[in-house]
């Protein structure tokens, strides 16, 4: 019986063994998806308790916690740290076969040096050895990007903010890692959300532009992907529930935004008509700029309508959408490839259902002489489980070129995630050490030592142009 957690964790095999240790164990980490603050970089925060830095805003531990039976003051109420901290710990022992039972124990070791069992007995000590450490200082947020090895952070950001914090980050001496913009304009798009009227606003304002048309919405936007561009962002996001696809004119969607612009509801079919001249106008400026373009596909958000209204978004009431993706995104892509202005795409969707449709469709618009240019992206909030891991890069194997493959995201807004890389590539070794084992492939130690390296990291630094 193998040891709970020991440095073989997740490896069943010599070859992973040899890969992961080798290899992959000490490669630096490419963070170019999360959702960490870099306000909170740049004025390198102090947790002041493991409360502070594991359950603030962590929705993925909330959902465990409501479903272990925890009263909401302890989730995301005034109870006391402690309270939640301890609420946390006797959920966990329930977690048994879900990541976060092992991401929680990964982050004590990797960070705290505390290798105690997660449960309500340990919970005092535990709490009072990682809020001594914590104590110390040396723990800030810059020091856990450091100790992580991260090299690049590409945080998540409206059109309209001042980026102010990226501009200063890059001034911090002894700082090594690039914390960059991502464009993520959903707002925009949204044109039938009570998010529409204020946002345009805030887009006069940040732009300096008045907004009286669409031709002036499109002149903000590209003026506002220009100023991401000087600040050193190389990519964009859209958080696409549905995909929409409609053919239309410039002419017709001038009369739906005027119509929203007065207070109106528009219906869905001029909601798509919207969505897909903006998406095919936004993907030709992210062409333009070379940068590579994120579709993250088929969430469905905010279920539960009544904790929504008392807790609003991005609180763990979403779950995966089944949308149809096919049709809507080969319209997208090839409008895009007809006129000459598709960039590096990455494709997800929630629905790993659609992992085979997009493993063949990105088939077909691949090209221009870029490897991999498009992507089948990472296994993705509820699916980066090991299952979900292992049924992506299965996928991305049977369908593309999985060596081409730009690896794991964290997709978090906690300082103390990037052990999911950790995750991530002792999964990818066992993986690959299952397949040279068993006669599949190769036990080519410089092919494999290319593979792994370039899934790890390299690939990733090359595909977005760190």
């Amino acid at each position: 019986m193998k040891t709970f957690l020991d440095e073989n964790f997740l490896l069943t095999n010599d070859t992973a063994v040899r890969l992961f240790h080798g290899i992959a164990k000490d490669l630096p980490i490419i963070d170019y998806h999360c959702h960490l603050s870099p306000k909170e970089i740049y004025e390198n925060k102090q947790f002041n308790t493991i409360t502070e830095a594991w359950l603030y805003g962590d929705h993925y531990k909330w959902r465990m916690m409501r479903a272990n039976g925890v009263e909401e003051i302890n989730v995301t109420g005034a109870a006391s740290d402690y309270d939640r901290f301890a609420a946390w710990a006797s959920t966990l022992p329930m977690a048994i076969g879900n990541p976060l039972y092992h991401w929680s124990h990964m982050e004590l070791q990797t960070y705290f040096d505390v290798h105690e069992v997660i449960n309500a007995k340990n919970a005092p000590v535990i709490w009072d050895k990682v809020n001594t450490k914590l104590a110390q200082g040396d723990l800030r947020a810059r020091d856990l990007i450091t100790k992580s090895k991260v090299t690049v952070i590409c945080t998540t950001d409206d059109p309209v903010d001042s980026l102010e914090y990226h501009i200063k980050i890059k001034d911090i001496e002894g700082f090594d890692t690039q914390v960059l913009p991502s464009f993520r304009p959903d707002k925009a798009l949204e044109i039938n959300r009570a998010t529409f009227l204020p946002w345009i606003g805030q887009l006069e304002q940040a732009s300096g532009l008045t907004i009286r048309g669409y031709e002036d919405l499109l002149t903000a936007l590209e003026s506002r992907a220009n100023f991401f561009d000087s600040v050193g962002c190389k990519v964009s996001d859209h958080a696409l529930d549905y995909v929409p696809f409609a053919v239309t004119t410039k002419e017709e969607v001038e009369l739906i935004f005027q119509s929203a612009l007065q207070g109106n509801a528009v219906s869905l079919d001029e909601e798509k008509k919207y969505k897909t001249y903006t998406l095919l106008f936004l993907g030709g400026i992210y062409n333009k700029l070379d940068w590579a373009m994120q579709y993250h596909i088929n969430a469905s958000r905010n279920n539960n309508g009544k904790m929504f209204g008392v807790l609003g978004p991005d609180t763990g009431y979403d779950s995966m959408n089944d949308s149809p993706v096919a049709s809507a995104l080969t319209g997208l892509l090839s409008s895009l490839a007809l006129g000459d202005a598709l960039p590096r795409t990455i494709l997800y969707s929630l629905n790993p259902r659609d992992n085979d449709i997009l493993g063949t469709l990105m088939g077909s618009f691949q090209g221009d002489g870029i490897a991999g240019k498009i992507q089948l992206g990472a296994a993705w909030w509820f699916n980066d489980t090991r299952d979900g891991m292992i049924q992506q890069m299965k996928t991305l194997a049977n369908l593309g070129l999985l060596g081409r493959f730009v690896g794991m995201l964290t997709d978090s807004r906690s300082f103390l995630s990037y052990t999911r890389h950790e995750y991530f590539r002792r999964i990818l070794c066992n993986l690959f050490g299952e397949w040279v084992e068993a006669g599949e492939f190769p036990n080519d130690e410089e092919l494999l030592e290319q593979l792994v390296e370039g899934i790890s990291y390299n690939n990733a630094r090359a595909y977005f142009k760190f």
